[in-house]
Formats: C-alpha cells, sequence, structure tokens
C-alpha cells in the first residue's frame, strides 16, 4: 500500500483498506476524525461515564468511527502525571502504542494517528522500532503526531533535558525520519543523539508526521518539519492568522508539497439534546452541524477533529454513527 505526496491518500490493497482511506481522506472537502476518549481521562474534556470504562467501550467506539468514515482515531501521550497536576490531568493515560496497536487488530481502515506522541522522552530508535512496526501490521495506517511536551517532571524522570525539549524535538524529528529513510542502515549524528550502522525491519511505508502544538515554536516547527499541523486549543478567531503565517513560514523556507491543517472542533452534539451539554458546542441537525464545520474548510482547515458530548458508551456510538451517516456526507 502506498501514501500519496500528502501522506493521506493511498492506493488500494488487496483487504480494500488503501481504497476506503482514499475515500475517506482524499475525495471529501473536509475530513473529520476523533480523539478518543476513556484512554486518556483529564478533568478538562472527559465525560463522567469514562471512569468506569474500559477495552470493551475503546473497541465499540473505535468500530464506530472505522464504519462511519472517520479518517483517523486519535491516542494522547503520558508516561507520568505528577501529583501537583493530576487533579486537572488525572493519571489515566494509556500508552498509545499499545492501544493502537490493539485498536489496529479490531478495525480496518481509519488512520491510527498519535495526538500526540512526546518523541523526546524516547530514543528515535525506540521511537522509529514501536511506530514503525504499528504501521506495518496495520497495514501503513499510521499517522504520527508529535508534539514537545509540557510536564517537566516526566522529562525529569526519564533524563531528558526539559528546558530543551523543543530542540531535542526538533532532532527528534529528523532521527525517525532518518530511520525510517531509504538506507536500511541509517546513520545520524546530532547533539542529543548518534546512531549508524543499525538496521531496523520491517520498515513502515512513508508515515505522515503532524506537528501538535499552537506556540508560535510549534507552529514554526509544523511548517518547516511536518507534513500537517495538529492545533491545540486556538478558537476559530485565532486560526486564519496562524494557518496564514504557516503558508508564509513554508514559502519563505521553499518547502513544498501537500501541507494537511487541522483543527480542533468545539464539542459536537448531533441533534437536539435533552440534557444540558454545556454551552459552546455545536449541535442541532446534521445540516446545521455541517455548516458550522465546514467554516473550518473555509479558513483552509483539511481535517477537523471532532469530540461529542455523551453520557455513556452506547449514546457516543449513535452520535458517532449519525455523525458518519448524516454529517459526513454534508462536509
Amino acid at each position: 500500500m502506498g501514501r500519496g505526496e500528502d501522506g493521506l491518500s493511498t492506493s488500494a490493497s488487496g483487504s480494500g483498506q488503501g481504497a476506503a482511506a482514499e475515500r475517506a481522506l482524499g475525495e471529501r472537502a473536509l475530513a473529520y476524525g476523533m480523539q478518543l476518549p476513556v484512554q486518556s481521562q483529564s478533568t478538562i474534556y472527559a465525560e463522567p461515564w469514562e471512569a468506569d470504562a474500559g477495552p470493551d467501550d475503546l473497541v465499540a467506539i473505535a468500530r464506530a468511527a472505522d464504519a462511519a468514515g472517520f479518517a483517523y482515531v486519535g491516542v494522547c501521550d503520558h508516561v507520568a502525571v505528577p501529583r501537583r497536576l493530576a487533579d486537572a490531568m488525572g493519571t489515566v493515560w494509556y500508552d498509545p502504542v499499545a492501544t493502537l496497536s490493539f485498536l489496529a487488530a479490531v478495525t480496518s481502515r481509519v488512520r491510527l494517528l498519535s495526538h500526540v506522541a512526546v518523541i523526546g522522552l524516547r530514543h528515535p530508535l525506540l521511537t522509529a522500532k514501536q511506530y514503525g512496526t504499528l504501521d506495518h501490521l496495520s497495514g501503513g495506517r499510521l499517522i504520527l503526531g508529535v508534539g514537545a511536551g509540557h510536564v517537566r517532571e516526566e522529562f525529569e524522570a526519564l533524563g531528558v533535558d526539559f528546558a530543551r525539549r523543543g530542540a531535542v524535538l526538533d532532532e527528534a524529528i529528523d532521527a525517525v525520519r532518518s530511520a525510517w529513510g531509504a538506507d536500511e542502515f541509517p546513520s545520524h549524528r546530532g547533539k542529543s543523539y548518534a546512531f549508524e550502522g543499525l538496521g531496523q525491519r520491517p520498515r513502515p511505508g512513508r508515515v505522515p508526521l503532524w506537528v501538535g502544538g499552537s506556540s508560535p515554536a510549534a507552529v514554526r516547527r509544523a511548517a518547516l518539519k511536518g507534513d500537517g499541523w495538529l492545533p491545540q486549543g486556538d478558537p476559530r478567531e485565532r486560526l486564519p492568522a496562524q494557518i496564514e503565517r504557516v503558508r508564509v513560514l513554508r514559502e519563505r523556507a521553499g518547502v513544498e508539497g501537500e501541507f494537511v491543517v487541522g483543527a480542533i472542533a468545539e464539542p459536537v452534539y448531533v441533534g437536539v439534546p435533552s440534557w444540558g451539554v454545556g454551552r459552546g458546542g455545536v449541535t442541532g441537525s446534521a445540516a446545521a452541524v455541517a455548516e458550522s464545520l465546514r467554516e473550518y474548510g473555509e479558513m483552509g482547515v483539511r481535517q477537523v477533529q471532532v469530540r461529542f458530548r455523551s453520557r455513556g458508551v452506547s449514546e457516543l456510538v449513535d452520535q458517532i454513527s449519525a455523525f458518519g451517516v448524516e454529517v459526513g456526507p454534508l462536509l
């Protein structure tokens, strides 16, 4: 299975995964994906029911997204949460490689996104081995989303310089790409990492690398080093200026090729809710929800990440299915 220049569209394979992925990502003006619940339970966004949810619920949600035409399902990355942040962040953060591998086995076409992997916490050869194997086993469905990280104690516990995390991430991106390059025995020499003459197989295909974050440094990193950008909390009114900055940075640096601009939408509920879903969300008929989300496409966004309000896994699965059947075709 191969990927197009944008790192998204794929050619058809015997399993049909490539053709399905192409339909999900190549033929729609605005693709849609979701970050999965259950696997991370920050109090900022987790629903109450997630505290008692488990692997079976995660499988049901991923399968629903797979069937509903979602471009990707995403998972987060934290190794350990310090006590000072536990009240806000919680301590439930599934390992992204293990979780995406688990879900790869129970889905058939949906892409598998790390949103985001803090790859500076691990040696690039380890990152390349783990995620490269995941891409191989899933039939080329990986999207590697990366970010600098923000929890000082994680870096300190793992022996990584928190103050240099941006520079470490920049080099880690280059090193992982070297490890995944044409040479089976790649070499890399930098300030933080050095290796040569070490082969790794199986080797992945062309894995899209999306950079997360909305700080000036993160936006610049995405523009110059990424195949796409995953904003982190930018409101609608801020996105056009950020997108223009990405365009200018790439133009000035002479960076060419397809680039996937993303956005995280407000909480979504398809239909008229009979309960209090909170203010600031996108609710109503499928046409109304689609009209609201299409505004992102008008800004230059190519994929929008949606997160649904729900009171349980069955309601969430119903929302995902309704979105795929009623809203997706309007995007």
